[in-house]
């Protein structure tokens, strides 16, 4: 079995509101192993026989079925998510600025916001195609120039954004899991 971290897009904001103990159970009944929610934000790990773009298309019709909203995730292996926290060059805790990681699950979106954020003077540092970190000052998140860029209703289907706070988080629960 390989060990999966699941990000969630648009979960307990905007009307969206799922239990997590409901969305442990929902995706346990559909076949994943070893699940676990992380916070309130939908960040799961778990495990399962099938390959990540598999356990996205099973996810993201687990969501739908369960919770009846247009759900949209990002799936990334374990070792991903241990290799992005090593490659990103900004501080995970900082009194001036919060690290944030953008992930997608289509490079050509990502690329397009490379190029935006560029251009709009937001310090950003590409991850490879699934992952693009940033800066914003600590405080001005949702004000910062790449964040209104990101939460565009085009970006909803492929992107999400973690703080690199969480992404720890979420690794450290990946080296939990029984494997």
């Amino acid at each position: 079995m390989t060990s999966y971290a699941v990000f969630l897009r648009g979960v307990n904001v905007g009307g969206v509101t799922i239990k997590m103990n409901e969305l442990k159970d929902a995706l346990e009944a559909a076949g994943f192993a070893n699940t676990k929610t992380l916070l309130v934000s939908g960040n799961v790990v778990l495990s399962s026989n099938k390959d990540a773009a598999a356990v996205k298309v099973s996810v993201e019709g687990c969501l739908r079925n369960s919770f009846g909203y247009d759900a949209w995730v990002v799936v990334l292996t374990a070792e991903r998510v241990i290799q992005l926290i090593a490659d990103c060059p900004y501080p995970s805790d900082d009194a001036e600025t919060h690290t944030y990681v953008t992930l997608s699950s289509d490079a050509h979106v990502l690329t397009e916001l490379r190029h935006a954020g560029a251009t709009g003077g937001t310090e950003l540092t590409s991850l490879g195609l699934d992952a693009i970190a940033w800066l914003a000052p600590a405080g001005g998140t949702l004000d910062s120039p790449f964040s209104k860029l990101t939460s565009k209703a085009r970006y909803k289907s492929t992107t999400t954004t973690r703080n690199l706070r969480t992404m720890i988080k979420v690794r450290n629960a990946l080296g939990n899991q029984e494997r």
